[in-house]
Formats: C-alpha cells, structure tokens, sequence
C-alpha cells in the first residue's frame, strides 16, 4: 500500500529514532483495512503525532483512521473518547490499543478556517471545555495535571538544550516555577476530565454545524489546564494576554492566576518542543511571547 506521510509526522518519528516505524506503516495500514473493511483515502497534514487519513466504511459512512506514532500512547485519547461517547468529541467508532488505532467519526473544518475573528473563537473554545469538563475519580486511569507538570519540568530543562535554547533561561526557571506551583495545587476532589490540548485547529464543525473537540490528550486536572492552552493560542494575535486570561476567569469562574500559570506552561513548554521538531514559525512565535511575558 502507498501511503502519503505528512512531513511533520515524518519529522516526529525521525526525531526520536524510529524510522524503521515509517517502513512498517504501509503493512500496519492494509491489515486494520482488511480487519474493519474499510476504503482509504487521503491523509490529512494537519498533525504531528499521529498518521491520519480519510476512511469509508463498507456501508459508506465517512469515517477517519488514526494511528499514533512510537511513543505517543493513545490509550488516554480513547479514554477520553469512550467518555464523551459523540458528545463534545468524535464517536469512536473502532480501536486496536495493541496496534494503536482508532476509527473515529468523520468531521468538516476546524474552527478557525470558518470563525474569522480570534475572539470569538476563544469564547467557543472557552465554552467547549466547559461542556467537557466532568467530575472522574481516580479509578478512570488518566493521569492527574500535577503529574503533567512533573513530567513537563522533568523534560523542559533537556528539550530547552537540545533545541539549541531558543528563549532565555529566566523563561525557562519562570515555566519551571509555574510547573511547580500547579503540581502542588492539585486536588482530586476537585478535578474533572480536561482536554488538555484545546486549540482553533483541534476543533472540528460536524454535521450539524456544532463544533467537537479532536486529539484529546486526557487529564483529571483542574480546568485551568484546559484554559490555559486558550491562552497560549494565536501567538502573533498581538492582544493584551491578561485581559484574555481575564475573560477566561469572568466566563467560567475559574482562578485566573491558575489560567496564567498554566497558560505559562504551555507557552513555554510547546514553544520549545515545536523548535526543536522544526515546527516553525509556531515555536518562535510562542518563544517571543514567552521572552516578552517573563517578570
């Protein structure tokens, strides 16, 4: 089978050594299209984390083939998607945890090719967390926001020298600190189920003309976490931040230093993982950002 793999998904997997994965794809590809009948189509560019492309199931509903790359586990995607079952996310239609796929419903554009002004689309964004946000208990799997930024200060400072140190090291010890304070802050009485990787690009229109949230990455965190990723959208956008981390605050009630903060840890960390994938100009956009933002 011939496969179109994105340049970015190609980039990601080379990055952390896994090459002989892209060789293996194709036979990966025509075994789940024998297993669940399927038609494949073309893939879409949009990712960097996963390979996915158009599918038709055998009774013709439009359908889309995911399967993550080495390393990037979507156990706590399906997780997520099994949760929502079609409400707020895509219906999951099939899954090979062993395999790392998922056949998910088909939707249209994101958001931010049909909602012009970046305004309004932080409110929807703002307004789609909120209905995804429900109380889960430990026993669901997903790890917590504190773990999150555990593992983010664990990783930044080697992310931060292997891409050759694109924003300034008091960036940097600013994100850390962030990353610790909301470690500390986290309470499972009080944690829901967030997204944790809202954006215009993750949110795609379905059929009847609602937007669904896509590629949840699956938390049981504090909704800050979820907001915060508002936050950091639009780098280039060029309006007051604390006004938006205000706004964020005012329609859902949710601390705003928390919003900050976690609006800090996303800047900073996905700023400096996109430079060093080459992710460009997205990472020197945040980067820039994140230099001017730092006390």
């Amino acid at each position: 089978m011939s496969l179109d793999i994105p340049d970015r998904v190609r980039k990601t997997v080379m990055a952390d050594g896994n090459e002989s994965w892209l060789d293996e794809l194709p036979g990966l590809v025509d075994s789940l299209v024998r297993e669940w009948s399927l038609m494949i189509g073309a893939s879409f560019a949009g990712g960097h984390a996963a390979l996915v492309v158009e599918a038709t199931l055998v009774d013709g509903t439009p359908a889309v083939l995911k399967i993550g790359v080495p390393g990037r586990d979507i156990r706590q995607e399906a997780t997520v998607l099994r949760l929502a079952n079609g409400e707020g996310c895509p219906k999951l239609l099939r899954e090979d945890m062993g395999r790392q796929a998922l056949l998910l419903e088909r939707l249209r554009a994101p958001m931010h090719d049909i909602v012009v002004d970046p305004a309004s689309r932080h409110a929807l964004l703002c307004d789609m967390a909120v209905r995804l946000w429900r109380p889960i208990g430990p026993d669901i799997g997903l790890p917590t926001g504190a773990k999150l930024a555990e593992q983010y200060a664990d990783r930044l400072p080697g992310l931060w020298e292997q891409a050759g140190r694109p924003c300034s090291p008091a960036t940097v010890t600013d994100a850390l600190k962030c990353m610790n304070r909301r470690r500390l802050a986290h309470d499972d009485r009080s944690a829901v189920l967030v997204h944790g990787d809202i954006h215009e690009m993750n949110a795609l229109q379905a059929s009847d003309g609602s937007y669904k949230l896509i590629d949840p990455a699956g938390l049981r965190a504090e909704p800050a976490c979820d907001l915060g990723t508002i936050v950091r959208c639009n780098p280039d956008l060029g309006d007051d931040l604390w006004a938006r981390t205000a706004q964020l605050a005012c329609r859902t009630g949710v601390d705003a230093t928390a919003i900050w903060e976690w609006g800090t840890i996303h800047r900073v960390f996905s700023g400096v993982y996109a430079c060093g994938i080459g992710f460009q100009p997205f990472g020197d956009l945040l980067l820039a950002e994140a230099d001017r933002l730092t006390p």
